[in-house]
């Protein structure tokens, strides 16, 4: 019986997770309400706070949907080192990114919502703080694959890994804003796969 209650728990949580998703991008994150929320999931509103005090709650349990499986293929595909050359992880783990945004609606409605539907103001300021802190994380980790490609002279000798790596990450943060505006597809999402191959490129020693 308890078994069967937690994994009720778990479905409504789930379902308060996609009726979220449903709201915020209809809405935008600071025009919803928890009201908005349990009435898309069709709950209470105790049964909301039961699950999630706020909508900060809401935000993170999103973020970490998205977020933790990217810093699982992350390491999978960064710092396991194997066959391939660093730089080559490294391109391999950007369009595998942006090969996730293509296959997964789920993951692209969160990313629209982390990148526009949501104002980084107020209590929301600390998620802001968060991502922060994660992207210095990933940063790091770059720039510990093009340490080893520096090591394996894959690099120019006057080539800096931390610059590097700050350089792609930038690059592929602002490759990711423009790929997730362009509803069309006509702008970026067609092209981002070769851009990301031509800014590897522009870093291999010739």
């Amino acid at each position: 019986m308890a078994r069967k209650t937690k994994e009720n728990a778990e479905l409504t949580r789930q379902r308060l997770i996609e009726a979220a998703r449903q709201v915020f991008l209809a809405r935008g994150v600071s025009r919803s309400t928890m009201e908005h929320i349990a009435t898309q999931a069709g709950v209470t509103r105790g049964a909301i706070y039961w699950h999630f005090s706020n909508k900060i709650d809401l935000i993170q349990a999103m973020r970490e949907q998205v977020f933790l499986p990217l810093i699982d293929r992350m390491d999978d595909t960064l710092l396991i080192e194997g066959s391939e050359d660093p730089l080559t992880c490294i391109e391999n783990f950007l369009c595998g990114t942006i090969q996730v945004l293509i296959d997964s609606v789920e993951t692209r409605q969160i990313y629209e919502i982390m990148m526009i539907k949501c104002e980084y103001v107020d209590e929301f300021a600390t998620v802001l703080q968060q991502i922060l802190c994660n992207c210095s994380g990933i940063a790091e980790k770059l720039r510990l694959v093009y340490e080893r490609a520096k090591v394996q002279e894959q690099l120019h000798i006057s080539h800096d890994a931390a610059k590097l790596a700050m350089d792609t990450h930038l690059f592929f943060i602002g490759l990711l804003h423009m790929w997730v505006k362009d509803m069309q597809g006509d702008q970026f999402r067609w092209q981002a796969i070769e851009l990301i191959k031509a800014h590897m490129e522009l870093r291999r020693r010739g």
